[in-house]
């Protein structure tokens, strides 16, 4: 039951919440380096990745915990995840390769070291003041980091780190996917670069998330891995986390989805929602904004986490991989035209502007999020503030709306 109970907490790292209880509006400095210190994941060695995987099969909640590495993978990781033998042969070359492993994170430098952005490509003069904003955030970032983090190495599993990075060779770059942050129109971006479409504005929405064009960095071995990260151009591109939860809400829970309204839909209308109706139960469907606040911000979750709400901090590991260029959803189109000038990509290459589905819908704006957050109360509001607390102060975004 102990163990259940610290699975439980990790997942979340959250207490279970009393609404009724106020919330301290300013967090310690202390309280901050926890928060960082939670985002680095147990130390995990290949072998322990397949025990993983294995148990997924017997307990599929724990979906968003499983960290595994791709049939892809390749060179001397590959072979140290291979055992054969008696079981004390196999577990003196368990031992011998974590050995091994551990000494290659050891000479790693962390954090990665941040470097000047390469300007020589950009030849317009227009792009003085998105220049400037850029290194005003990179600056803040760096700062923050180094104030609160206080790592000289990951003591995490590098592979689940880069897990969420896609690579793109030809021009050299490295792109942290974070959903509702354009994350598709960027897929697009990345497959015209890689040469697999002549332009992004034909790209459908399944041939952009099911396709499986585009190159992870968790599909290399180590050295590939830790090459790509220091000569890379590395970007990572951000959203207010509140707008970007009331525009996952709406994106997967007032729209039809054989997913979504079955797997959390249902969990979530049965926990929250007292004498739920038969349909809904059965269905999934018409799961209201409070409820889903209810579940996100409870420790004993009837359903892991989804990347689509979850932290930036633990997608993309800012305080461990020092991104090269740091974007706004607010500022999409121009950061990414200017990214794509940094680059070098072709001059009548431009980000795509239109909404990748449902583009009847409003736009997720700061007033339709006025209108969500009418219906939770202010200490809610608040606690969602505190789970997102990182990416607020990370990215440099102001309080949300009181």
């Amino acid at each position: 039951r102990l163990e259940k109970r610290r699975e439980q907490k990790a997942t979340s790292g959250w207490e279970p919440v009393n609404y009724l209880q106020p919330v301290a509006r300013i967090m310690t400095t202390e309280k901050i380096q926890e928060h960082i210190t939670k985002q680095k994941p147990k130390f995990l060695m290949p072998e322990d990745r397949k025990e993983k995987k294995e148990n997924l099969l017997l307990n599929p909640e724990r979906t968003t915990k499983v960290l595994t590495k791709t049939s892809h993978s390749q060179g001397q990781d590959q072979a140290l995840s291979k055992t054969t033998g008696s079981p004390t042969n196999e577990s003196v070359e368990k031992h011998q390769g974590a050995k091994t492993l551990f000494k290659k994170f050891s000479k790693m430098n962390w954090p990665l070291d941040i470097h000047p952005l390469n300007k020589s490509l950009v030849k317009d003069n227009k792009w003085k003041k998105t220049d400037e904003t850029q290194e005003k955030r990179r600056s803040f970032l760096q700062e923050f980091c180094k104030k609160y983090g206080g790592v000289s190495h990951p003591q995490s599993q590098l592979f689940h780190m880069v897990s969420r990075i896609y690579v793109e060779d030809k021009h050299k770059i490295l792109y942290c996917e974070v959903p509702k942050a354009g994350c598709s129109n960027w897929k697009r971006i990345l497959m015209v670069l890689n040469g697999l479409a002549p332009f992004a504005y034909n790209i459908s929405h399944d041939a952009v998330h099911y396709g499986k064009h585009l190159k992870k960095l968790d599909s290399f071995d180590l050295k590939g891995i830790y090459t790509r990260l220091n000569t890379y151009t590395k970007a990572v591109f951000v959203r207010d986390p509140m707008e970007r939860l009331v525009s996952a809400f709406r994106d997967k829970f007032e729209h039809p989805n054989s997913y979504y309204h079955p797997v959390f839909g249902k969990a979530i209308i049965k926990k929250y929602r007292p004498n739920a109706c038969k349909e809904a139960l059965i269905n999934g469907s018409g799961v209201k904004f409070k409820e889903f606040v209810h579940y996100l911000l409870d420790s004993h979750r009837p359903v892991g986490m989804d990347i689509h709400w979850e932290k930036v901090s633990k997608l993309c590991y800012p305080c461990l991989i020092n991104y090269d260029f740091v974007g706004k959803f607010e500022t999409l189109e121009e950061d990414a035209n200017y990214f794509l000038q940094l680059i070098g990509a072709p001059t009548e290459l431009k980000f795509p502007n239109f909404k990748d589905r449902h583009s009847s819908d409003e736009r997720t704006n700061a007033q339709v999020v006025r209108q969500y957050l009418k219906d939770l109360t202010r200490t809610e509001r608040q606690l969602i503030y505190d789970f997102y607390y990182l990416d607020y102060l990370m990215f440099n975004y102001t309080t949300p709306f009181q």
